[in-house]
């Protein structure tokens, strides 16, 4: 088996707060993905862009499974995500 490096991974303040988003577009190229995290607040005539990821078709999978197999996790521990009904967040979702 092969040996596993560990990597240091740095967490600086101003990425620790985290962005709130409630609003994501997904957009693809040959040679990329792009997640463009909006932030849609009521009442607002118009949003921005708050973060842009950009990854290759690869690590992007790789966030989908990870992705998946966190929500399984989460579910698991404090019961089914509703993804209906006008007051979920998952509503605002938008994927393109």
């Amino acid at each position: 088996m092969p040996e596993q490096k560990k990597i240091n991974i740095e967490l600086r303040d101003e990425e620790a707060e985290g962005i709130y988003s409630n609003f994501a577009v997904i957009t693809h190229s040959p040679a990329e993905f792009v997640l463009d995290f909006i932030r849609v607040l009521p009442g607002a005539k118009k949003s921005r862009v708050h973060a842009r990821i950009v990854m290759a078709p690869q690590n992007a999978k790789a966030l989908l499974r990870a992705l998946e197999g966190n929500v399984t996790k989460y579910e698991d521990k404090h019961g089914e995500i509703s993804t209906t009904g006008d007051a979920q967040p998952g509503k605002q979702i938008g994927f393109q």
